[in-house]
C-alpha cells in the first residue's frame, strides 16, 4: 500500500474533523474514525517484540492509544508511536491523516 498523497492526507483530515470546534473534538473525529476504519487485530513489532494490535482507546488526557498483547500482557501505546507492519492494515491511511493534522 502506498502512503495517502498531502491531497488525501488532507481530504481525511477534513472528512474527520468536520463540524469539530476545537482540538479536542478533533482528537474525538480521528478516534471515531480510527475505530469504524482501522483493521484490528494486527501483528507489528514494539521495541523488537512481536505483538498483536488488539484495538484502539482514547484516554482520559484525549490521546489516541493502540491497546497492544503479547500473550496475556497487554499495554498501551501511543498511536503516533506505534510501528505499522508491512504490509499496512487496512484503515492505515486514518493514522498517516491523524499525524498529518498534528503536524
Amino acid at each position: 500500500m502506498t502512503p495517502p498523497n498531502r491531497a488525501a492526507l488532507e481530504a481525511l483530515v477534513a472528512e474527520a474533523t468536520v463540524d469539530c470546534y476545537n482540538d479536542s473534538e478533533c482528537v474525538t473525529g480521528f478516534y471515531t474514525m480510527l475505530d469504524e476504519h482501522l483493521d484490528v487485530p494486527f501483528q507489528t513489532r514494539v521495541l523488537g517484540t512481536d505483538v498483536t494490535a488488539m484495538g484502539i482507546d482514547l484516554t482520559d488526557d484525549e490521546h489516541i492509544v493502540v491497546i497492544c498483547a503479547r500473550g496475556r500482557s497487554r499495554q498501551r501505546i501511543p498511536l503516533l508511536d506505534l510501528p505499522l507492519p508491512t504490509p499496512q492494515p487496512t484503515g492505515a491511511e486514518w493514522i498517516e491523516a491523524y499525524r498529518h493534522w498534528l503536524r
